[in-house]
């Protein structure tokens, strides 16, 4: 586990043991502890506490009082049973926001796109997850339905480690920008229908990706535990 610079010890933690989960380092039921961390880092154990803490918050850890954190098992049904209402929830949002947009709108999209692109480029997932954020929210918000919104914003908050996962799979930043191209193409035309299409389409693939990568795990576990 290295520490990265960010703005405090706690986002460091954060940012190493969320990386760690998500490119299968740590894997589903290892154990972390707050003692022994801090005394791998020369740290005190407040901020491993707050870290777990929040990592829980977002699905990549489950804490247990007194004895420290597990990282969380996904399963291929969590992952089918989030993707599918996430893609109900964005896909509804971009068709009405579709019949609102106009050129300034479809510039805004054009340009985080571009940004996701050059992230994508330098495989900077960290950064490309929070631009990514600014694209689907600008149409999100577009559509004005208030409660929608906050719907899906407590769904996706609930469910952070799952698009973070499916995000950092191989191919998937510069596939994602591709696919946000065929949605701008949809805006541009004020086409409702075809941009539903092709964010339904978007959110169910990066579902299936990672359900790919979970089911490889865990044929792997189970390869190794016939071996043990």
């Amino acid at each position: 586990m290295k520490l990265r610079k960010h703005k405090t010890l706690r986002e460091q933690i954060v940012f190493s043991l969320r990386e760690s989960i998500i490119r299968g380092e740590l894997k589903p039921g290892t154990k972390l502890t707050e003692p022994e961390l801090a005394a791998r880092l020369g740290i005190s154990r407040t901020p491993i506490r707050e870290s777990f803490r929040q990592l829980e918050s977002e699905g990549f850890l489950t804490v247990i009082p007194r004895k420290g954190a597990v990282v969380s098992n996904i399963t291929r049904k969590d992952i089918e049973d989030f993707y599918e209402l996430k893609s109900l929830l964005e896909g509804y949002a971009a068709r009405i926001a579709a019949e609102k947009m106009t050129e300034k709108d479809i510039e805004k999209l054009i340009q985080i796109n571009v940004e996701l692109s050059d992230c994508a480029e330098k495989n900077n997932y960290e950064r490309f997850f929070i631009k990514n954020e600014e694209f689907h929210n600008y149409f999100l918000t577009l559509c004005g339905n208030e409660k929608l919104v906050e719907i899906r914003d407590a769904m996706v908050k609930r469910f952070l480690g799952f698009r973070m996962a499916a995000l950092s799979l191989p191919g998937r930043l510069m596939e994602s920008v591709k696919q946000h191209e065929q949605a701008i193409k949809a805006f541009k035309r004020n086409d409702g229908r075809l941009a539903e299409a092709v964010l339904v389409e978007h959110a169910l693939l990066g579902g299936d990706y990672l359900a790919e990568q979970v089911d490889r795990a865990s044929r792997e576990q189970e390869v190794a535990e016939e071996r043990t």
